[in-house]
């Protein structure tokens, strides 16, 4: 078995505890370099998490021959770049959500590795969190019947608690995120629908700046036939009272319900008459179920957790429901 020898490229707040510090807990892979532009804050990076390289330029990560594996954790605007850069490199790549500004840049990766026939898998980490395997254990299961409609309510106020507090906000700035914060949010939600329900048939939405407080468009709504019949209806708000927000997922069939938040740690569920409440703790480190599963296929062991084709459809869903050409 290869050791995935990993570098970071933009070891920011996500990487503090969701990912960074599971490359080193994942058996057959460790991180041995990190880059943040701030060479101050790459340097106290990897003080503080025990990395032995740290550096302030990307290109000099990428050159490091010790690497063989790329964790792309930037903003949007440069995963692309990235990306590219290693593939053409021979590494494999790990690229955070959304995965590109859009559904063009993302089939430009998807041509790129390939082209380059390399490995390449998108964070859509939730597909590997118990929580959201126990869903898709039900809805395999039959518990709630035949699948009818999906309908999701994100509503959040202008400053959502679930988004990390930066000094820049570049989450909505969509030069740098391709939107705003239903660019942040929605592809973990967007990408469960298609782990669950399998290839759209059409989609369609809207969305416009309500609040005029930011660049970018704060209200989103869309829709998805699925393939199977089974309709998505979707609503994000990011300009709601404090006492408004709510962030639920409802599965209807013709025998039940199931009910949970994306961003939550439970699943209510009934069938018939008998009635369930779930609750899970999630991982210390959130990504690291699925970390281990992308050294597995790394290794040639499993297949792609999560590949740039689907990606490439969740941003094509997204770019309509945002009304990008």
């Amino acid at each position: 078995m290869e050791t995935i020898v990993w570098g970071i490229i933009g070891c920011g707040d996500v990487t503090e505890k969701k990912s960074g510090p599971a490359f080193n807990k994942v058996p057959g892979s460790r991180l041995a370099a990190v880059m943040r532009r701030d060479a101050a804050r790459a340097e106290d990076y990897a003080r503080r998490h025990g990395v032995p390289k740290w550096y302030s330029d990307a290109a000099e990560l990428l050159n490091d021959a010790e690497l063989n594996a790329i964790y792309i954790a930037t903003p949007p605007s440069s995963h692309l770049p990235y990306a590219l850069d290693a593939l053409k490199k021979g590494r494999y790549v790990y690229v955070e959500k959304p995965v590109t500004l859009n559904a063009a840049e993302a089939e430009a990766m998807a041509a790129a590795a390939k082209a380059a026939g390399g490995k390449l898998v998108v964070a859509h980490y939730r597909r590997r969190v118990p929580l959201f395997l126990r869903i898709k254990q039900l809805l395999d299961d039959g518990v709630v019947g035949d699948v009818r409609t999906v309908q999701l309510r994100m509503w959040q106020s202008r400053k959502p608690a679930l988004v990390a507090k930066v000094t820049d906000n570049w989450r909505v700035n969509p030069e740098l995120s391709g939107g705003g914060y239903f660019h942040d949010l929605a592809p973990h939600q967007l990408d469960l629908m298609l782990y669950y329900f399998g290839e759209p048939a059409q989609y369609s939405g809207y969305s416009l700046n309500q609040a005029g407080t930011t660049p970018a468009d704060d209200h989103v709504c869309g829709t998805i036939l699925f393939k199977n019949n089974i309709v998505f209806n979707g609503s994000w708000s990011f300009n709601v009272g404090d006492d408004e927000q709510i962030d639920s997922i409802e599965i209807v069939g013709t025998r039940g319900r199931i009910t949970f938040a994306c961003f939550g740690n439970y699943i209510k569920w009934h069938s018939d008459r008998e009635h369930h409440t779930e609750e899970f703790v999630h991982p210390e480190h959130i990504q690291q179920p699925m970390i281990a599963d992308i050294v597995r296929y790394f290794n040639g062991e499993t297949s792609n957790p999560c590949t740039i084709e689907e990606a490439v459809t969740l941003m094509k869903i997204m770019d309509a429901f945002t009304g990008k050409p």
